[in-house]
């Protein structure tokens, strides 16, 4: 599935400046956050994507790079930093202030962060595929161990039944106390020392996971390689990365697919460029070639007088865009050879050709013909 437009996305102009792009972000990220919408694997999606194009957009030097490049400027591992651990974290991050200003109500601070559902984090798998394979696009099965929520104790790590509001701090996670000082009394907030903010504890750990809320699983994930693709390229596979914390989302998976070269044909976008050698009769009088293509071989038209280095374009016989059928142009480098030893009856031809030319010696056209090859 092709990715969105960060403009799109965001709802910017593509001149927007810093201050929109941040204003639309935050109207954005207080309908999406995951932190907001408990549970909700829609939003937390939309969440990631808005991330990602704010990011993007908000660095002066990747969106340069996007403006130019599309997503094909970036690499899985360049947005390694994008994902955020809480609420707060992010909009401190942006330069958007005190979270309790930007989202009154909202239970920030060290009780927010220890109690919320947290994502999973996100994985990556290198996959390498034949330039064959890169044309005509595949399917492949891969293997990728990771963690994945136990279904015993749905994350919480505690034997079903068992999980219990903490008694210390009455299920909030966090204590209270007070203390006097010169400027009159001082009401403290930290979190519970019991049940490290949870605002649960256990007694009994769950069985199936020994208490860790997580089991370590092999997933075999189908992964459709889509046509055109090219090296460095990647794919993201939804909801195949680690588990969440405390019932929070699973990230994501990667897949990075590395392209073999060719032995044949070098790739630039969906041209494709490679030599063929001609002999010296075909320069000169002309003729036709075959010339190896992706799907078989091509007749390639060689006009009379042909100089060595020459390049032709077969139009339609590159790579296919990516998830399009549309293909790039072929480009062939033609060489001429010069055989290193004639025949008696050859020489006195080119002798007589060259005489015919201009009185020249056959050695002086030969070596021309070397200088020019």
């Amino acid at each position: 599935m092709a990715k969105k437009d960060y403009y799109e996305l965001l709802g910017v102009p593509r001149n927007a400046s810093e201050e929109e792009l941040k204003k639309a972000f935050r109207h954005l990220a207080r309908k999406y956050h995951p932190d907001l919408n408990p549970g909700n694997k829609q939003a937390e999606e939309q969440f990631k994507e808005i991330n990602e194009a704010f990011q993007v957009l908000s660095d002066p030097q990747k969106k340069a790079q996007y403006d130019q490049f599309g997503h094909a400027a970036f690499r899985p591992e360049d947005f390694a930093g994008f994902r955020t651990t809480s609420f707060e974290d992010l909009f401190r991050d942006s330069g958007f202030g005190d979270i309790f200003s930007v989202f009154p109500g909202f239970a920030g601070g060290e009780r927010g962060r220890a109690r919320a559902p947290q994502p999973g984090a996100d994985l990556r798998y290198d996959l390498n595929i034949s330039f064959e394979e890169a044309f005509l696009g595949l399917t492949r099965t891969i293997e990728v161990p990771h963690s994945v929520e136990c279904p015993t104790c749905h994350g919480t790590g505690a034997k079903p039944g068992t999980l219990k509001d903490c008694l210390k701090c009455g299920g909030t996670g966090q204590v209270r106390s007070v203390r006097r000082s010169p400027f009159g009394q001082m009401v403290q907030i930290s979190t519970c020392p019991q049940c490290g903010g949870a605002g649960k504890i256990t007694t009994e750990p769950c069985e199936t996971c020994q208490g860790r809320g997580k089991l370590r699983k092999v997933a075999k994930i189908e992964v459709k390689i889509p046509r055109g693709i090219d090296d460095g390229q990647y794919l993201r596979v939804s909801g195949e990365g680690e588990a969440g914390e405390r019932g929070g989302p699973p990230g994501d998976l990667y897949v990075v697919v590395h392209v073999a070269p060719h032995a044949i044909f070098e790739r630039r976008g969906r041209d494709l460029y490679c030599k063929t050698t001609i002999d010296f009769a075909t320069a000169i009088l002309g003729g036709e070639v075959q010339v190896p293509t992706m799907t078989g071989t091509g007749g390639l038209k060689i006009p009379a007088g042909t100089q060595t280095h020459t390049v032709f374009r077969l139009k339609g016989q590159g790579m296919p865009g990516l998830n399009s059928d549309r293909r790039g142009d072929q480009f062939v480098k033609v060489v001429i050879h010069i055989p290193e030893k004639i025949t008696k009856k050859q020489r006195e031809l080119l002798k007589e050709f060259s005489g015919e030319k201009k009185e020249e010696t056959s050695a002086g056209f030969f070596e021309k013909l070397r200088e020019i090859v």
